[in-house]
């Protein structure tokens, strides 16, 4: 059976292709307009559209990311994927490892929460 636009795992597939992408339209397009971003547990980085926005047109700018799926677990509307982040800068490359859980309602990320450990 295909899977639905609104899918929690279609969701966060576009989501993920947009990052890839460097595509800030289509990213935040994912999100709710009120959505929030979180450093696990509960530090906010970002609250709605204008403030994702912000923050992946920055990154996008200055580290030029690109993320590898290492696995993806879906749990009702919970979505955990586990990534492998190479960000680009003038400063150098650095990878990350970064665990992030996406909760996804009405067919649009509402809340998410990023774990992340840099790669030696």
């Amino acid at each position: 059976m295909p899977l639905l636009p609104s899918d929690p795992r279609s969701v966060v597939q576009r989501q993920f292709d947009a990052y890839n992408a460097h595509d800030v339209d289509a990213l935040v397009d994912t999100y709710a307009d009120d959505a929030e971003q979180f450093a696990l547990p509960s530090k906010l980085l970002a609250s709605g559209s204008a403030q994702l926005r912000d923050r992946y047109a920055a990154r996008f700018r200055d580290d030029k990311p690109h993320s590898a799926l290492v696995s993806r677990t879906v749990l009702g509307n919970m979505v955990v994927d586990h990534e492998e982040v190479t960000n680009r800068s003038a400063q150098g490359i650095v990878k990350a490892s970064v665990v992030a859980i996406y909760e996804v309602q009405y067919g649009k990320i509402s809340r998410a929460w990023f774990i992340s450990a840099l790669i030696s």
